[in-house]
C-alpha cells in the first residue's frame, strides 16, 4: 500500500509542539485591518491551541 501524503493546506496552517499539541495562528488578522482596533489586532497575534473537536481531523490530515 502506498504511503499517505500530508495534506498541503494543513501543514501550512498547523505546527506541532514538542509535547505533541497542535498550534495555529488566530483568524481575523489578514485583511481589513484598518477597521479593527489596535487592541483587537494585538490580541489576535500569536498562536492558540487547535480546538479539541478539530484535533482528530487535523491529525488525520497531517498523517500523525
Amino acid at each position: 500500500m502506498p504511503k499517505m501524503k500530508t495534506h498541503s493546506g494543513m501543514k501550512k496552517r498547523i505546527r506541532i509542539t514538542g509535547s505533541g499539541k497542535l498550534r495555529r495562528e488566530q483568524t481575523g488578522k489578514r485583511h481589513l485591518a484598518e477597521a479593527k482596533s489596535t487592541r483587537r489586532k494585538r490580541r489576535l497575534s500569536g498562536t492558540v491551541e487547535v480546538a479539541p473537536s478539530h484535533i482528530k481531523k487535523a491529525k488525520k490530515l497531517l498523517g500523525i
